[in-house]
């Protein structure tokens, strides 16, 4: 690992932002003194993968709401976010929109009644697929991690699953478990 490394913890993540504007991924990149910015390249209904539809507790096929982004650090794609909310809490909102969420996404949830009160998340290592290393600008043996974050209300229903892919040489995961 190297200085220019990017080391990411979940928590501005999963919490409603405290400014009023607040992009998580551009505040987080400004306290290390880079530049983070994101391009949504779709939002709204689609069809359920059978990993989503695992995730959110509803049938293959069944109809969620993507919001897909391209995420910078300094200019250079680090990092494709899919994430995917159950259409009954996003339909008609600003997540089934290309347009930013002042706030965040998390923020908007909690404002729709949804707070998230519970979070899983997996790690898996594995090959990119052809897309994945173009959009990432990777070589074809360079493995990325692929994250996938659930998100859960205080009846443990799924509010918001995030499948995130980064290039493993330039991420660490740091996470930290307070007990007691």
């Amino acid at each position: 690992m190297s200085s220019s490394d990017w080391v990411s913890t979940s928590m501005p993540y999963v919490a409603p932002a405290d400014g009023a504007s607040s992009d998580a991924w551009a505040a987080e990149a400004a306290t290390k003194g880079r530049r983070g910015s994101q391009r949504i390249v779709h939002a709204g209904e689609v069809a359920a993968p059978a990993e989503v539809a695992d995730l959110l507790g509803v049938s293959a096929g069944a109809s969620v709401v993507v919001r897909r982004r391209v995420m910078y650090l300094d200019d250079w794609p680090d990092e494709l976010t899919d994430t995917y909310y159950p259409v009954e809490i996003a339909r008609d909102t600003g997540l089934a929109s290309t347009a930013k969420i002042p706030g965040g996404a998390v923020r908007l949830l909690t404002r729709l009644g949804h707070t998230g009160v519970r979070v899983r998340e997996d790690v898996q290592a594995r090959m990119p697929d052809e897309e994945e290393r173009e959009t990432l600008r990777i070589g074809p043996d360079e493995p990325v991690l692929r994250l996938t974050r659930l998100t859960l209300d205080h009846s443990d229903r799924p509010i918001q699953a995030d499948m995130m892919t980064m290039p493993a040489a330039r991420r660490r995961l740091r996470y930290e478990i307070r007990i007691g």
